[in-house]
C-alpha cells in the first residue's frame, strides 16, 4: 500500500504534462522497461524513449505499428493513444459530423467521480445543458480575446490582427451566445464566428483566397495544418474529459449531431485560440508539417491549454451543478 501512494506522489498531474507526439513510419514496443518507438535507418535501428510520465497523448499516424506490452505501460501511465491517418488527419472519417479519430482511453475503474455526479445532475436538462454550452462559448471567446491580442509571440510571428474588428466580433458573438434560445442557434452562432475569424487571420497574415474545405479535403497549406492541428486539440480534450472522467457522450454542444460531443466542445476551447493562427502564420512561412506540429505543440504548452481545459470543466461542473439541486 506505501508502494502504491509512493507511485501516485511522483506521477505529474496530466495538466501539467509537457509532451504530445504525433509518431509515423516506426514501431512503439517496450524495451528495457521503457516505452520507445524505433525507426530503421538503413540496417540500423533507431530507438527513441518516450518519456510516458511527461506525455498527455500519442498520435500514430501511417505506418506504425505498437506492441500489447506498450499499450498496457501507456494506459498504466493514463496516456491517451489515437489512431489517425498521415500528418495528424483523420483515418476513420464516416462523415463530418463524426469523431473521426480512434481514442483509447486508459481504462481503469479508478477515475474520480465527482465532476461526473455534478455534470449528470444538469445534464439531463434541456435548460440547464444549455447554460453549461453557454458558459464554455464565454471561456472560448476570452481565450480567444487574450490570445490574439494580449500574445507577444503572435505579434512577433506577424500575426497582426485588426484589434477594433476582433473586439467588435467578440462582443457581438458574446451578446448572441448569452441570448440563444437553444442549442441550435448557438451553433449557428459557433459557425457564424468561426467565418469571421477566418476572414481576420487571412487579413492579419495577408493569406490571400482563402475557403475553409470540409473533411479534410482540402490541399492548400492553411487548410492542411488547420486539420492537422485540430487533432492535437482534440487529444487535450480527449485527456481533459478523461482525467475527470467525464464520458465524451455527455457534450452540451455537438452531442446531438456527434459521437464524442463532449471531446468537440472542450477542444473547441483552445482551436481557434492557439491553432488557427498558428496554421495561417506556418502557411505563410512555408513550414513543414513537423515544424508546423511542434510550433502547435509549444504554443499548447506555453499557454497551459491542457489546464485550462480541466479548469473549465471543473467551473462549469460545479456552477451549473448547483443550480439543479
Amino acid at each position: 500500500m506505501e508502494q502504491i501512494f509512493a507511485n501516485d506522489l511522483k506521477s505529474i498531474l496530466h495538466s501539467k504534462r509537457a509532451n504530445l507526439y504525433y509518431l509515423q513510419h516506426c514501431r512503439v514496443l517496450v524495451k528495457g522497461g521503457r516505452v520507445e518507438y524505433v525507426t530503421d535507418q538503413g540496417r540500423e535501428s533507431l530507438y527513441w524513449n518516450i518519456p510516458i510520465a511527461n506525455t498527455t497523448t500519442v498520435l500514430l499516424g501511417t505506418g506504425t505499428s505498437i506492441t500489447q506490452a506498450a499499450m498496457r505501460e501507456l494506459a498504466k501511465a493514463g496516456v491517451m493513444v489515437g489512431f489517425c491517418g498521415g500528418g495528424g488527419t483523420p483515418l476513420f472519417s464516416a462523415n463530418e459530423m463524426d469523431i473521426e479519430v480512434a481514442w483509447f482511453s486508459p481504462q481503469s475503474e479508478y477515475r474520480p467521480t465527482e465532476y461526473l455526479q455534478a455534470w449528470v445532475r444538469f445534464w439531463f436538462d434541456d435548460t440547464l445543458r444549455l447554460q453549461a454550452a453557454k458558459a464554455l462559448q464565454r471561456a472560448r471567446l476570452e481565450r480567444i480575446r487574450r490570445a490574439w491580442l494580449e500574445s507577444r509571440p503572435l505579434r512577433e510571428a506577424g500575426f497582426d490582427v485588426d484589434r477594433a474588428r476582433l473586439t467588435g466580433l467578440l462582443d457581438r458573438a458574446a451578446t448572441t451566445s448569452d441570448t440563444a434560445p437553444d442549442t441550435a442557434a448557438l451553433l449557428t452562432e459557433e459557425a457564424r464566428l468561426t467565418k469571421a475569424l477566418f476572414r481576420l487571420a487571412v487579413d492579419a497574415t495577408r493569406y490571400g483566397d482563402f475557403t475553409r474545405a470540409k473533411g479534410g479535403s482540402g490541399t492548400d497549406p492553411a487548410n492542411r495544418f488547420l486539420d492537422h492541428g485540430n487533432y492535437l486539440a482534440y487529444g487535450l480534450g480527449a485527456t481533459a474529459t478523461w482525467v475527470l472522467g467525464l464520458p465524451h457522450g455527455l457534450a452540451v454542444l455537438h452531442g446531438k449531431t456527434r459521437r464524442g460531443g463532449l471531446v468537440f466542445d472542450v477542444a473547441d476551447l483552445v482551436k481557434d485560440a492557439v491553432i488557427l493562427p498558428q496554421a495561417f502564420i506556418s502557411a505563410m512561412r512555408g513550414d513543414e508539417e513537423q515544424a508546423f506540429r511542434q510550433a502547435c505543440i509549444e504554443r499548447l504548452t506555453q499557454t497551459e491549454s491542457l489546464d485550462f481545459m480541466i479548469e473549465t470543466l471543473k467551473c462549469v461542473a460545479a456552477e451549473i451543478g448547483v443550480r439543479a439541486q
